[in-house]
């Protein structure tokens, strides 16, 4: 009799065990700036996109979504996260410098960190960067100006924040216009990658140039400031504008026909929502896909460019998107 109670007792404590991995819960906290223009919203909408989906498909599974409106605001949102307990950090640094040493202590407390889009300062500040291709961007940007063009013409840049991202772009921009002698770059001016400020911007290039054949605007936010600019200046001479994001209304512009907008070049919000599956799938050892035959994720994971136009706008539209 001893010996079956015994026996009961290891077997409901077995069982415990092997309920208690079972449930084993995992927190993730998502930090990101807050939505200060179209593109940040958009990766707002996407985060808590993939956050619904992964709760419906893993009860296990608990997030933290946090927003900052400046660098030294993400640090504290980091540092209280850390306090209540994460097992990863899905962190789109607000900039670079503050956010490098407290995403290094959060990886020695042994939290698994994917940086996202705006790179950190040291590679011991992350365990996954996933980000778009920049430079690319701003070559294929070149590319399709020059295209557009037929090689030849004067063109203004509106630029975007001075940082790292918008560095790669227009110099990748400005090493295949370089191979144009025929297309001249009047100016290259900074509209912060917003609406309001690329308005101004472009008001002040209209009334420098007298002629400018095309606009590359850098990003989908500066082009519809910019074109609003055009439209009331009533300018003729300006073929066109295109910028880059994917913006859900210039990508409808796109589909209808707009002669104005004939592209834009993807780099898209969502890339926040990948971030957040590589960080769920690295804190559960999963592998990254099915057929993904590495033991482990990719340190870094750059997604391609692609050129949105009139044939293919229809895959990239997201009505139900902020951006």
């Amino acid at each position: 009799m001893k010996y079956g109670v015994v026996m009961a007792i290891l077997i409901i404590l077995v069982l415990s065990s092997l309920t208690i991995a079972q449930e084993k819960t995992y927190h993730i906290g998502v930090a990101v700036p807050a939505a200060d223009h179209g593109w940040t919203g958009g990766v707002i909408w996407w985060a808590q996109k993939a956050i619904r989906e992964w709760q419906e498909r893993d009860p296990n599974l608990t997030f933290t979504l946090v927003t900052a409106h400046n660098p030294s605001e993400q640090v504290a949102q980091v540092k209280t996260l850390m306090t209540k307990g994460i097992d990863a950090l899905v962190l789109l640094p607000h900039e670079s410098g503050p956010l490098t040493p407290i995403a290094e202590e959060a990886r020695k407390k042994g939290i698994f960190v994917v940086c996202v889009d705006r790179g950190l300062l040291r590679e011991t500040a992350y365990d996954v960067y996933l980000a778009g291709d920049n430079p690319g961007l701003g070559r294929m940007a070149g590319e399709q100006m020059a295209k557009l063009l037929g090689g030849k013409g004067k063109i203004v840049v509106i630029e975007g924040l001075p940082t790292q991202i918008n560095t790669e772009r227009v110099e990748g921009f400005k090493e295949i216009i370089s191979q144009y002698p025929d297309i001249e770059i009047l100016a290259i001016q900074t509209g912060y990658w917003q609406r309001d400020k690329s308005f101004a911007t472009m008001q002040t290039l209209l009334q420098k140039f007298d002629r400018i054949d095309a606009v590359w605007a850098g990003d989908d936010d500066a082009l519809l400031g910019a074109l609003q600019a055009i439209k009331l200046a009533k300018r003729q001479d300006i073929k066109f504008i295109f910028g880059a994001g994917g913006m859900k209304e210039v990508v409808k512009m796109i589909m209808d026909g707009d002669p104005m907008v004939p592209i834009t070049i993807t780099y898209p919000p969502s890339m926040i929502a990948s971030s957040i599956s590589v960080a769920v799938k690295a804190i559960k050892n999963e592998p990254l896909f099915p057929e993904f035959y590495q033991n482990s994720i990719p340190s870094k994971i750059i997604l391609a460019c692609e050129v949105v136009n009139r044939e293919n706008a229809a895959r990239y539209y997201f009505p139900d998107s902020v951006y």
